[in-house]
C-alpha cells in the first residue's frame, strides 16, 4: 500500500502567517507539529513510512525534506515528488502515479490513497480505521472518502450517496458549493456527505479509468515517464473530481465522522481550538469573548471588551479580523501585492535548505539575524560586495571558512569577514547551530551575495 500526499497551496486566508516562502503546509497551526508533518504521521498509522510520497514544487523540496526528516530520519529524498508547475489535482495525481509506477516500479494493483496536506482530524483511530477497511475492500473501484456533515456548510462540495454495498455506497451525484438553503437541506435528508477531496485507486484502475474518461489527458500519461515530465505544461489545470470522479462508473465512497476540517481560514483554527477547549495563556481577555488568538512570537495579546475577533500576530504584522469575514483576507493580499508590500510573499523569517533565519533589527546601515543551520548542513561559499560580517555561536558547534582560515567556534566565541572575503558556515554537529549574524554596510539585501560553491545548486 502507498499514500500519495499532495503538498501545495499557497493558503491566502492564513496570510499572515503563509507567506509564498513558507506556505500554509509548513506551518504549526494546532499543534507543536506542522500541517505537513501532522499528515504524514497519521499516515503513517496505516502506511509504511518508506512507502508514503509527498508532491510538491521545486520551491518548497527543502522545507519538505527538512520537516518530514524532524519527524521521520530516515525519510528520503526519492519521496519527494517534484512538479514542474502547479496545474492542480489532476495533473499533481499524474506524476505522482507516473514516478510510482516508471521510477518507483510499484505493482500497479496496489492500492493507493490520496491526501492533502491541509486537514484537521481530531479522531485519528477512527480514521485509520475506516482507510485501513477502505484500502482492503477497494478492488478495482476508484474510492472516495466521504465526512459525515456536523452542519449546513455552503463552503464545500458534496456527494449524493446511491447504493450501499459491503460497508461502501456507490456515487449518485456530485454537488457544487450549496447556498444555505440547499446546505440544509442536504443536512436534513442525510444523503449526502462532505467531499473531503481524499481518492483511493491502484494504479492500473487509475490508468484504465483515465483513457476511458479522458484520452487526450490520456495520451501524454501513456509516455515514457522524463516525456510525461517534459511536457507537464501542456495538461489543462483541472481538478481530479472533474476528470475521474464525476465521469468514472466505478467511482465509490467511504463514509466516516472523524472531526474533519481542512484549514483554510483563521474562522477554522478558531472552531478547533473551540472544540479541543485550548485556551491560549498568552490571551487575556477582559469582558472579551469568541476570541481566536495566535502569536509567533508569543507575545502577550490582551482584549478589553472585544467580541467575535480573530487575532494574529507574526512579527512583522498584525492582523486583527472580524470573525466571518475570512474570505476578505484575499481582498487584502491582492492589495498588498500590487502596492509592492514585501510582506504579502516573505516574513521577517527566512527559510533555507540549509535551516533558517530571523531578522531580529533592520536598520539602513546594519542588520542583526538569528541564524539557525540544522545538524550535518552546509551554507554555500560566498562573498559579499557591500557588506561586512560578525558571527557570534550561540548555541552548539560551527564550523567557519573565514579567508583562508578554517575555524571551530563553539558557544560564545566569534569571527569578523571582511566585505569580499570568501566564507562559508557549515554545523557538524548533532543538534541545532544558533549564531548571531551582525551585517554592517550601505547594501545588506539578500540579493548582495556571489555564491562560488553550493551543494543545493542555487
Amino acid at each position: 500500500m502507498y499514500s500519495i500526499i499532495l503538498c501545495g497551496g499557497s493558503g491566502t486566508r492564513l496570510w499572515p502567517l503563509s507567506r509564498r516562502n513558507f506556505p500554509k503546509p509548513f506551518l504549526k497551526l494546532y499543534s507543536d507539529k506542522s500541517l505537513i508533518q501532522e499528515t504524514f504521521e497519521r499516515m503513517a498509522g496505516a502506511i509504511s513510512k518508506e512507502n508514503i510520497y509527498i508532491v510538491t514544487d521545486k520551491d518548497n523540496f527543502f522545507n519538505v525534506l527538512n520537516q518530514i526528516r524532524e519527524v521521520y530520519a530516515d525519510f528520503k529524498k526519492e519521496q519527494i515528488i517534484v512538479e514542474p508547475s502547479s496545474r492542480d489535482t489532476t495533473p499533481a495525481i499524474m506524476l505522482a502515479v507516473k514516478y510510482l509506477c516508471d521510477v518507483i516500479g510499484i505493482d500497479k494493483n496496489a492500492p493507493i490513497i490520496e491526501v492533502h496536506s491541509d486537514h484537521y482530524i481530531g479522531k485519528k483511530d477512527v480514521y485509520l480505521d475506516l482507510v485501513k477497511n477502505a484500502l482492503a475492500c477497494l478492488n478495482d473501484n476508484i474510492g472516495l472518502i466521504g465526512i459525515t456533515p456536523t452542519k449546513a456548510d455552503t463552503g464545500l462540495g458534496y456527494i449524493e450517496k446511491g447504493e450501499k454495498i459491503d460497508g461502501y455506497y456507490r456515487v449518485s451525484a456530485f454537488k457544487e458549493k450549496p447556498d444555505l438553503e440547499l446546505a440544509k437541506k442536504f443536512l436534513e435528508t442525510k444523503k449526502y456527505v462532505w467531499n473531503a477531496g481524499m481518492y483511493l485507486f491502484c494504479a492500473k484502475t487509475f490508468q484504465d479509468e483515465l483513457e476511458i474518461c479522458d484520452k487526450d489527458i490520456f495520451e501524454l500519461f501513456s509516455k515514457p515517464f522524463a516525456e510525461f515530465v517534459e511536457n507537464f505544461q501542456a495538461l489543462p489545470k483541472i481538478a481530479i473530481d472533474y476528470v475521474l470522479a464525476e465521469r468514472s462508473r466505478k467511482v465509490i465512497m467511504f463514509e466516516g465522522d472523524f472531526d474533519w476540517n481542512d484549514i483554510g481560514s483563521f474562522d477554522i483554527l478558531s472552531e478547533i481550538a473551540n472544540r479541543n477547549e485550548k485556551q491560549d495563556p498568552k490571551h487575556l481577555g477582559f469582558d472579551s469573548k469568541n476570541i481566536y488568538t495566535n502569536s509567533i512570537s508569543n507575545k502577550l495579546i490582551v482584549t478589553v471588551g472585544m467580541e467575535d475577533v480573530n487575532i494574529v500576530e507574526n512579527n512583522d504584522v498584525i492582523l486583527v479580523q472580524k470573525k466571518g469575514k475570512s474570505s476578505e483576507i484575499k481582498k487584502v493580499v491582492e492589495y498588498l501585492r500590487e502596492n509592492n508590500y514585501t510582506e504579502v510573499e516573505h516574513s521577517l523569517i527566512g527559510y533555507r535548505p540549509w535551516g533558517k533565519y530571523e531578522v531580529l533589527i533592520n536598520e539602513a546601515n546594519h542588520k542583526v539575524k538569528k541564524i539557525t543551520v540544522y545538524p550535518g548542513a552546509t551554507l554555500s561559499l560566498q562573498s559579499h560586495q557591500r557588506r561586512s560580517e560578525h558571527w557570534v555561536v550561540v548555541c552548539g558547534t560551527a564550523g567557519v571558512v573565514n579567508g583562508q582560515s578554517e575555524l571551530t567556534l563553539t558557544e560564545n566565541q566569534s569571527t569578523y569577514i571582511p566585505a569580499l572575503a570568501k566564507h562559508r558556515l557549515s554545523n557538524p554537529g548533532k543538534k541545532n547551530l544558533e549564531i548571531i549574524e551582525v551585517q554592517t554596510g550601505d547594501y545588506l539585501e539578500e540579493d548582495d551575495i556571489v555564491r562560488y560553491d553550493d551543494e543545493y545548486g542555487r
